[in-house]
């Protein structure tokens, strides 16, 4: 008796800690932490369901499992971990708005309003890798200037027929929310026949993006270290491989809750560094080299550029769960417009100004440009940037390959990587040492910041923004859509599709190319 006392009074006291916890999240959330940092399509509205997912796990087993003790209904499959990836069954009360915070608090996620979630749109469009813009004028000019505003118009345009999926219309006439998530609407297009190949083609897109965006961050901060002391003896290479050991740590992280808070004071950090380069190219308006952008393009380089513009407007993978959260989601579209509209100014602005001011010496990291007097001090925020927010891409990857390998139920291929005491597994944690050593194999062998953000953005960029949300809202939508709709959707899929077999292509023969130099030096 006194044992099944203690046992009901711990009960209580983990019940009391996990709802105070989730209202820590709340508040976090509501002051704008949870909307800080995810500028490469890693949602921040992610990261408290992964928190949430390995902190209050366990919790929900003793939960349900006491539940089933004393008379009450087994658990369902799906009922305890968060849904991300949209493959498993859900229960009919859980959806992005119901989650295990919900179950833990009895209350509802805390919902953000449209400012919040424009500036998650924000901060996914207008991250570092806009420092790659001017080299894309570089090879492009004028007509780079027209893609960043056409690639502004048509990920809008995407990104709203992408939440126009998630909706249908009920047996009362009513538009209901029938899906979650990227990986739903891919898998609704996908069936009956394959139910779950739209999801995996848009997880392993993911991870692709994700990994890659791992990688670009280690060659960003070895370039940047490399240019900014270039009388140390120390190669790029070997300032990738210090950021690296840097960054191994990141295979033991449970939660991203300390760095998220780091990561906000560099993002407002990071504004503040593009500011101070188009102040000191103004500076040097009198000098600008207005004749060196013309009407041609470099036909071997310009694809690549394709893809650096596509890659820095890269939103559409967590728009579905951002607008889940929104208090009032009908105000989706308005936030769409002027956030694009605000990144298409500034983007076309910066890149224009900065190769105005460097014109055919515009490097690839724009930065390294600058004199060395203040090149340093820039480039050391921008490296500790990188570094802090290479955690989030790197973690959300994790979580996508530890579900799909090692939690996916009887689909898994390896055991479940966590013990029952809810402590990573050894193969668990060499997966996760694994990739930071592979972002850093990458990082050495193709050391070149413009054309991996290139590959990367002719390849998942052009997928996930342009091509597959045309498809998929002609596929669900068809009956509905009126003949210019049909053919906006239509030209998008064709346009972005050649521009992203053209960028791959390209992006592919220079990465090659690196790679034998490399091996040969």
């Amino acid at each position: 008796m006194a044992t099944l006392l203690r046992s009901k009074i711990s009960n209580v006291a983990t019940s009391v800690s996990n709802k105070s916890q989730a209202k820590m999240s709340g508040m976090f959330a509501r002051m704008g932490f949870q909307a800080a940092t995810d500028e490469e399509a890693v949602g921040f509205a992610h990261c408290d369901d992964l928190d949430l997912e390995h902190r209050q796990g366990l919790q929900m087993d003793i939960l349900k499992s006491e539940g089933g003790e004393e008379g009450g209904e087994p658990p369902l499959e799906g009922d305890i971990h968060y849904q991300r990836d949209g493959t498993g069954p859900l229960p009919p009360s859980a959806s992005k708005d119901a989650g295990v915070c919900s179950e833990l608090s009895g209350q509802g996620k805390p919902k953000i309003t449209a400012w919040e979630a424009g500036w998650n749109v924000t901060n996914a469009i207008q991250g570092m890798f806009v420092l790659g813009l001017p080299y894309a004028i570089l090879h492009g000019g004028y007509l780079g200037l027209f893609l960043i505003i056409f690639a502004a118009v048509v990920c809008c345009y995407t990104g709203k027929i992408l939440i126009a999926c998630l909706y249908e219309e009920n047996e009362d006439g009513e538009i209901v929310r029938v899906r979650d998530s990227y990986v739903d609407i891919a898998n609704a297009c996908c069936a009956p026949r394959f139910p779950t190949l739209g999801g995996r083609i848009v997880n392993v897109a993911q991870i692709i993006e994700l990994v890659m965006t791992c990688i670009l961050y280690v060659v960003v901060s070895g370039n940047l270290m490399y240019n900014s002391f270039p009388n140390l003896p120390v190669s790029q290479k070997s300032w990738s491989i210090i950021a690296t050991a840097v960054l191994l740590p990141c295979a033991f992280l449970k939660n991203l809750k300390a760095v998220s808070k780091f990561s906000l004071l560099c993002t407002l950090a990071h504004f503040v560094i593009n500011i101070l380069v188009i102040a000191y190219c103004l500076s040097r308006a009198r000098d600008w080299a207005w004749d060196k952008v013309k009407f041609y393009i470099d036909v071997k380089k310009f694809p690549i550029s394709i893809g650096i513009i596509v890659f820095s407007y890269t939103s559409q993978i967590f728009l579905p769960s951002l607008e889940g959260n929104m208090q009032n989601p009908k105000e989706f579209h308005c936030m769409m417009n002027w956030t694009h509209i605000a990144a298409c100014i500034l983007k076309g602005l910066f890149a224009l100004v900065a190769y105005l001011t460097w014109a055919d010496e515009t490097k690839e990291v724009i930065t390294d440009n600058l004199p060395s007097t203040i090149r340093a001090v820039v480039n050391i925020f921008l490296v500790a940037k990188a570094l802090l927010s290479y955690p989030l891409p790197f973690f959300a990857a994790v979580e996508v390959l530890e579900r799909s390998l090692f939690q996916d139920g009887n689909r898994a291929f390896f055991p479940n990587c966590y013990g029952g005491d809810g402590r990573l597994k050894s193969w668990g944690l060499t997966l996760r040492c694994a990739l930071v050593v592979f972002t850093l194999l990458m990082a050495i062998y193709v050391p070149h910041f413009a054309l991996l953000m290139g590959l990367t953005g002719s390849l998942t960029g052009a997928g996930l923004c342009f091509l597959l949300p045309s498809l998929f809202h002609l596929k669900l939508l068809w009956r509905k859509l009126l003949w210019h709709h049909v053919f906006f959707d239509v030209a998008i899929f064709v346009i972005g599709g050649i521009c992203s077999i053209s960028g791959f292509i390209h992006s592919l023969e220079g990465l090659i190319e690196a790679f034998r130099t490399n091996a040969e030096d």
